[in-house]
This record gives C-alpha cells, structure tokens and sequence, in this order.
C-alpha cells in the first residue's frame, strides 16, 4: 500500500474524498470552510494540518487522513491528533486503512509525538475493528458545547 502527502495536484480526489467523509458522517461542510482546509493542507505550516493520502497503482488518491500537532500540557513533545480519516467503500478491506494509519504513526514519530490519538463514533463497527488492532481505545468520554 502507498501513502504520501497531499499534493496540489490531488484536489479533484481530494474534493471527492472529503465530500465522501462528510456523507458517511452525515455532516455538512460548508464551502469556504472546505477550501479553507484545502488552503490550510496546502500551507502546511505551524498549526495547519497536514494531508496524507493512500493512493492506486496510477498514483489517484483512495484515501485520506488529516493530522494536527498541539502543544500539551503534560509534556514538551507535541500530541498528533487524526483528525480525519477516509478510504473510499470501493477499496476498503484492502489495507489502506492501517496503511494511512501506519503512515499517521510514521509522521508522529518524526514530530516526536508523545502520543497519537482519534475519535470515531461508538456505532462505527468497521473502523473500531482496525482501530482495536492499531491502537488502544481510552477511557475517556468527550464532552461538547
């Protein structure tokens, strides 16, 4: 499996992908906020994300991950937050999941990342299956306004 970082060139699949992600979640993005994050992926600056992507044998993105790097407070290294993480239905099942993961695992460890963490919601069976192979679920409950 390949993964690589997001590159200009991506945007049609990335537009695609992300469009994909929102559906699964049943969340609407609205444009400029969607372009802000393209703008934000393509910076890749202190504080903006940073884009990854599984890609086929023709080098066209299949897949997406978004991670972030924050400050903590309980310790000097930074903390890698996956933010986002999609792999489009028609090649799930063939790896690139744990593939972007791995890939996630490999950019924290290059950050010095004390930890790497995500969120998924309770009923998404499918992810939570690679993810209590990859990683071990906390104990803790979110809370929003």
């Amino acid at each position: 499996m390949t993964t690589r970082r997001l590159a200009a060139k991506d945007k049609p699949a990335w537009l695609r992908l992300f469009a994909g992600y929102n559906a699964f979640y049943q969340a609407h993005v609205a444009p400029e906020v969607v372009e802000s994050l393209w703008q934000r992926l393509m910076r890749a600056g202190p504080g903006d994300h940073i884009g990854l992507v599984a890609v086929d044998a023709h080098d066209e993105p299949v897949g997406l991950a978004h991670i972030l790097f924050h400050a903590s407070s309980w310790s000097i290294a930074p903390d890698c937050y996956l933010e986002d993480l999609f792999v489009d239905p028609t090649v799930r099942g063939s790896g690139l999941g744990r593939a972007l993961i791995a890939a996630v695992y490999a950019h924290a460890d290059a950050h010095g990342a004390r930890r790497t963490y995500w969120m998924t919601q309770e009923t998404n069976a499918t992810a939570r299956r690679l993810y209590d192979q990859v990683a071990k679920k906390s104990d803790f409950v979110q809370y929003r306004r």
